[in-house]
């Protein structure tokens, strides 16, 4: 498989709804939850990618673009971005959708950082 088609393959969508015991006093998803849920997409676009272990070292910048109320739909998009040695970005984007109306909108951009190890946790290189 070729390196677009291992990055088009390793594509992860995740969809989810909002509930009241995953927001803020606003009626808002908390901002450290939808990192966590871009975090996970993004490990499992990273595994999916490199069949090997991998972990999370670094978030990059994260654009919270717009709210995300309780009683919505999102959809969380991770995709391998770049690949180098040991390492690999993933970008996720979190859609908002409301659950009785057409369309949705980007509501958050982020980029994650992943490293594959080995069985001692020594960075190994990404097998191609």
């Amino acid at each position: 498989m070729t390196l677009t088609e291992r990055i088009q393959a390793s594509e992860t969508r995740v969809f989810k709804t909002v509930f009241p015991n995953t927001t803020n006093h606003y009626d808002t998803l908390f901002g450290g939850t939808a990192m966590a849920m871009m975090d996970e997409v993004a490990f499992m676009a990273a595994t999916r990618f490199s069949r090997q272990v991998m972990v999370t070292v670094s978030s990059d910048k994260i654009d919270f673009k717009r709210s995300i109320a309780a009683g919505t739909i999102i959809e969380l998009v991770g995709r391998v971005k770049h690949v180098g040695n040991t390492s690999l970005k993933v970008a996720v984007e979190i859609y908002v959708e409301q659950m009785y109306a057409e369309g949705r909108e980007l509501a958050v951009h982020g980029e994650f950082t992943f490293v594959a190890i080995d069985e001692h946790k020594k960075p190994v290189r990404i097998i191609r």
